[in-house]
């Protein structure tokens, strides 16, 4: 199954956040291929300006991202399709976007604004729940 996971499920792990369980138990089953994840190109940059300030070693974090999931590019297209979505929030916009031009299954998210199109969004609660009941 193809799945989009949006830049706070990694925030949540690096910066041991609310979430930081059920994101752990998501980039795992991610990392080990379990599923087709992708993500945004823009996600690996967020992840270097926003955790850079508090966490050391991040280069190596930032590889393993890179080596385990598809990284997904906003081209001109990309923006041109986010721009004809009605959404404040051109980042998740993009995102949206890339999930559906990569035709991912679902989006992972905690942002509960995350725009919801045609893309199914869950929580990482609810992603455990449904796909890693184990956890």
């Amino acid at each position: 199954m193809k799945i989009f996971i949006d830049t706070n499920i990694f925030l949540d792990v690096i910066l041991n956040r609310e979430y930081v369980k059920e994101s752990t138990a998501i980039l795992n089953t991610c990392h080990q291929g379990v599923f087709d994840a992708y993500l945004a190109d823009s996600t690996l940059l967020n992840i270097d300006y926003i955790a850079a300030k508090q966490t050391k070693n991040l280069k190596d974090f930032l590889q393993i991202i890179n080596q385990s999931f598809r990284v997904v590019g906003a081209d001109n297209k990309v923006f041109e399709l986010a721009f004809k979505i009605d959404n404040q929030d051109l980042e998740d916009t993009v995102q949206y976007v890339g999930a559906l031009t990569n035709k991912c299954s679902l989006i992972v998210s905690n942002d509960k604004k995350f725009y919801r199109g045609d893309i199914e969004v869950l929580d990482s609660k609810e992603f455990v729940s449904r796909y890693l009941k184990s956890i």
